[in-house]
């Protein structure tokens, strides 16, 4: 089927918009790709220092120029069930690495913290940031100049991202990512989510609360949600940086363990040593954006890739706006509905037939650009396939039959909805986004007087207290990336999704993030400018009208123009955010940070300076 139309505007619309800074992006990626490997050209003294731990076989092929080496930069840790996995795949990778004839060598490790652990609490006010220490962290790993290719051991929120921030800046070499599976099934989401909103109301305790928790969260493995971890899996398969099908096998099967073999294999396969050279910058254009946008409204993805595909497409000189995400939204049909956009899990979807079937619907439909460059090296019409292992064991990809639970994954002529419900609002009170594909039709739009706090755990006071038991619009601001670092806030979804649930129309409006969590409750999220910028949200006061409307793209408080241009905005003292835990260490970070609809990333004046475009 030819593409749609719109697809095709967007994707020429983004090229045109980025043809200076990708140009110079290439440019200076296929400079870096030199004669061959890099390791020719140290001295001896710093070639002898890069293999002296190494055994007596890597030595000797390390020695030479024509062994390719892998760098492997991991974010294991054990706290962490979604790394925990990842414990023993470097002396697993050395080994498969042998066997295929090559080396590798743990190039370095990154910071990896968990939002599902710090969600509520100081120390998410340093996740956003986490991100662009992890990039700094990876090229440092990879600064040493010893590798022709890297696999990246990352799964959850800001770690693929900041992986792929730094694989893009490094582009010159090939990445594979490695992932290693979600954790099996626990206590179904309807009845998490049952528990979740009667502790809210004061009904359970907080030990049945937490044993609830304790059976969702149970195992090694990614989380099952499907949050952001869940949604950077998605985008690695749709984008072509993993194996195709790779993306939600289970940790510790065999499949899992031969999907690691074969990430190994490509990676060897696809240096600059070989006929087959597949750089990470070129697999990584603006049609692999484009996919990874259509992938996430098709799926209802995570809203903080508004953020992060922004920051991503930067680090490779592509310009990726929040109009491109609604535009594609607008023909992009919603074909999977998994926990919190419905009750299936992960594996639910992948046993219903997963990112296979989802991708070959979408090509099916032309949403998708099928021709593009992958790790897999055969165009995205491969991963329509699904691995499996063969009768001996060995690994093989057969083909993907019809969805098996329609209730969680149709194909796109029978959508869930025909949209994949992500907005751009704009108005008097900035620029935000909005994502519906889970709020009532009937709530798309709400019209509320505004009840004003500037901390999440206001609300839930406020709550306790009885004084949101009516319609309002809560406007939550000094929570952007320049304020204290765009936390997640988390913690107002149980109470605003009672208060819906009694009947009343409510709506959150903030310069903060939400992830894919907000569910069936309209949040019109990273507000820009952010109040600490003086952006207009922080103009409004208790009492005002706001409008919400996600049909007609409007998020405006509806004060007389002369009133409000009149108005001052109002400043808060966030010094207390400041300091402890750590995050009087990211003064630099707040300061330099960019605005979120421009990805809220430190380097954005760096990428633009170095693709170009100073």
């Amino acid at each position: 089927m030819s593409m749609h139309p719109v697809l095709i505007e967007v994707t020429e619309r983004i090229v045109e918009r980025s043809r200076s800074t990708r140009t110079a992006y290439l440019q200076r990626i296929d400079a870096a790709r030199g004669d061959g490997p890099k390791r020719r050209h140290l001295s001896c003294g710093n070639l002898a220092h890069g293999f002296a731990a190494c055994g007596s076989q890597d030595k000797a092929a390390l020695r030479g120029d024509v062994t390719a080496n892998i760098g492997i930069v991991t974010a294991y840790n054990d706290m962490l069930s979604a790394h925990q996995p990842y414990e023993h795949y470097p002396e697993r990778i050395r080994r498969l690495a042998r066997e295929a004839g090559g080396t590798a060598q743990v190039a370095g490790g990154v910071p990896a913290m968990c939002d599902g652990i710090t969600q509520g609490q100081a120390g998410m006010e340093l996740s956003l940031f986490s991100r662009d220490v992890i990039a700094m962290s990876a090229a440092v790993a990879l600064s040493h100049d010893m590798f022709d290719a890297a696999l990246y051991l990352g799964i959850c929120d800001k770690i693929v991202p900041g992986l792929m921030i730094a694989a893009l800046h490094f582009g010159h070499l090939p990445a594979v990512f490695v992932p290693s599976g979600p954790m099996p099934s626990g206590l179904p989401n309807e009845e998490k989510a049952k528990v979740r909103q009667q502790y809210a109301e004061g009904k359970v305790t907080r030990e049945d609360l937490l044993e609830a928790e304790a059976r969702s969260y149970h195992a090694p493995g990614t989380c099952t949600f499907y949050g952001t971890a869940n949604s950077n899996q998605m985008l690695m398969e749709i984008m072509g940086m993993h194996l195709p099908g790779s993306s939600f096998v289970n940790p510790g099967t065999p499949l899992r363990d031969a999907l690691t073999r074969a990430a190994v294999e490509r990676a060897l396969a696809i240096t600059a040593l070989g006929d087959d050279y597949t750089p990470a910058g070129h697999v990584i254009d603006e049609r692999s954006i484009v996919n990874g946008v259509v992938g996430l409204h098709a799926t209802g993805g995570s809203t903080n890739h508004l953020l992060h595909l922004v920051a991503i497409a930067a680090a490779a000189g592509i310009r990726l706006e929040l109009e491109d995400f609604d535009a594609l939204s607008r023909i992009t049909p919603l074909l999977a509905r998994v926990y919190p956009n419905g009750y299936a899990d992960v594996n639910h979807f992948h046993q219903a037939g997963g990112m296979p079937f989802l991708i070959g619907s979408l090509l099916d439909a032309g949403l998708l650009h099928a021709d593009v460059s992958t790790v897999h090296g055969k165009g995205l019409d491969a991963y329509r396939r699904t691995p499996v292992l063969d009768a001996d064991g060995s690994l093989a990809w057969a083909e993907t039959g019809p969805s098996g639970n329609t209730h969680i994954l149709r194909p796109a002529d029978d959508p869930f909805q025909p949209e994949g419900g992500l907005r751009v609002l704009t108005g008097n009170l900035g620029r935000a986004v909005i994502k519906v594909s889970s709020v009532p039709e009937d709530r798309h739009v709400i019209e509320a007087p505004a009840v004003v706090f500037h901390d999440q755990d206001e609300i839930r006071a406020a709550f306790e207290r009885g004084e949101l038991d009516r319609d309002f619009v809560a406007v939550v601001r000094f929570q952007g990336p320049r304020a204290i670092g765009m936390p997640e806030l988390h913690k107002l979804t149980p109470t605003l999704g009672v208060l819906q649930g009694r009947g009343h129309r409510v709506a959150l409006v903030t310069d903060g993030r939400m992830s894919g969590a907000s569910g069936k409750i309209p949040a019109a999220i990273h507000v820009s400018p952010e109040a600490v910028d003086a952006g207009p949200i922080g103009k409004v006061r208790d009492g005002d009208i706001i409008r919400l409307d996600a049909d007609a793209g409007v998020l405006e408080a509806k004060v007389d123009p002369a009133q409000w241009d009149a108005r001052k905005p109002i400043h808060a003292d966030l010094s207390a955010h400041h300091v402890g835990l750590g995050r009087d260490l990211f003064a630099l970070m707040r300061n330099a940070v960019g605005t979120a609809d421009a990805g809220a990333s430190v380097f954005d004046a760096v990428d633009r300076h170095h693709a170009g475009d100073a």
